[in-house]
């Protein structure tokens, strides 16, 4: 088993109710699941517990075996350096970096760097044209697909999304999504996406659903 939660749960200061409760669930090697909820339901939550950005308070995370809860904050990067790849709403592309160096620069810090892949998926995500530009003088579709090409680039075992189709339109997100799991598919890796589209989630062979905390 690729990921595996056992009753994991987390609560914030200042808040009257825990964010998660008792959450359980497993996905195998190369499965692909959306996680849908209501705002405030969990679901950015659980996805940083999972990529070590965030501490469970109890309950056990395991991803390949290794058990996330057991690792300080260096274990949990060195994690998400070549095990666990994110991708955010917001991008966080480097700007200084153009698109050709953003793509390598998760891949570099993993020492999996490969040119040849960079290029290959540069040119599946229509980017070929664009390696030489920075973030700011591309749309926010381009920035998405560096943003996804960079997260895949050191081939992890786990892909984590975090609502990666929330600021495109409808046709530019399902083509997105769509190039997302026809990648991830070819690398074998697990996904899980959190959307807040019902459209989308359909899209993925699996689907659960966060409400209150819990999983439905």
């Amino acid at each position: 088993m690729l990921l595996k939660l056992d009753q994991v749960t987390k609560s914030y200061p200042g808040t009257e109710a825990p964010v998660l409760r008792g959450v359980s669930l497993e996905l195998p090697r190369g499965g692909m699941m959306a996680l849908t909820g209501e705002s405030g339901s969990g679901k950015s939550t659980l996805l940083h517990l999972i990529g070590g950005l965030d501490t469970a308070d109890s309950g056990k995370i395991e991803i390949e075996g290794t058990d996330l809860t057991a690792l300080g904050d260096a274990g949990r990067a060195g994690l998400r350096r070549g095990t666990v790849g994110v991708i955010f709403q917001q991008f966080n592309l480097i700007p200084s970096l153009d698109v050709a160096a953003n793509i390598a620069f998760q891949a570099r810090l993993a020492g999996r760097h490969d040119a040849a892949r960079t290029d290959a998926m540069a040119e599946r995500l229509g980017l070929a044209d664009h390696m030489h530009k920075y973030p700011e003088q591309l749309s926010g579709g381009q920035q998405q697909r560096v943003a996804i090409a960079r997260t895949l680039a050191p081939r992890p075992s786990l892909v984590l999304a975090d609502e990666p189709t929330g600021n495109l339109d409808e046709a530019s997100a399902d083509a997105v999504l769509g190039l997302l799991q026809d990648l991830v598919e070819e690398t074998g890796a697990g996904l899980i996406v959190v959307t807040h589209s019902e459209r989308l989630a359909q899209r993925l062979p699996r689907r659960l659903h966060l409400r209150a905390g819990q999983l439905t």
